[in-house]
């Protein structure tokens, strides 16, 4: 029998589109099981990377998030540190009884860095290759073409309404969990309880 999972839903925000040359500057990750109920979060502002730049299109974006920006370079720790933390509290959460998965809006832009920074400063990933993309998922559930599938187009039931996008991870990743547990519930009562 395949060991239950338990989804880490993860929002980064970053100075730049590409790990190695641009720096992660905060992330954060909500735990849900598959009840829907979440088991906690985690968040963290890292230092940058030593020979990496800021991305010009980036800069000006920060400069328009004056709150967000503050937010993400208060307390900021190595990135070995950030890593090897988030790494312990995964371990933590599924306790070696579930498979844990990580969700991203977008994977593909969150996953990519996330990942880069567990192989550069762990040596692995605790969540393998495994990343559920929530817009790949939306556009399952709903039937929208791809580039449809964002969050102003999704049913209004599934969107929460005191949890605004302040691109401060921490903010991000509820609202995204949130958002996830929604489309999970439908999915799984779409499914029945049962995957065995």
């Amino acid at each position: 029998m395949a060991k239950p999972e338990i989804y880490f839903i993860t929002d980064i925000e970053t100075d730049g589109p590409i790990p190695t040359e641009h720096s992660m500057l905060s992330f954060a990750s909500v735990a849900m099981n598959e009840a829907g109920e979440f088991l906690g979060e985690f968040s963290i502002n890292l230092e940058t990377l030593p020979n990496a730049v800021a991305h010009p299109k980036t800069k000006l974006f920060w400069q328009s998030e004056p709150e967000a920006w503050a937010a993400c370079r208060v307390g900021t720790v190595a990135p070995e540190v950030a890593m090897n933390d988030f790494v312990k509290w995964v371990h933590t959460v599924v306790k070696n009884h579930s498979a844990p998965v990580f969700v991203g809006y977008p994977a593909g832009f969150d996953f990519t860095f996330v990942f880069w920074y567990l192989q550069k400063f762990t040596g692995g990933s605790p969540f393998s290759w495994s990343a559920l993309d929530m817009k790949t998922f939306a556009m399952a559930l709903t039937g929208l073409p791809f580039k449809q599938a964002i969050k102003p187009r999704l049913p209004s039931e599934w969107l929460p309404e005191n949890l605004p996008h302040t691109h401060i991870a921490i903010d991000d990743a509820r609202e995204q969990a949130q958002i996830f547990r929604a489309m999970f519930l439908v999915w799984r009562g779409e499914h029945g309880n049962s995957f065995d």
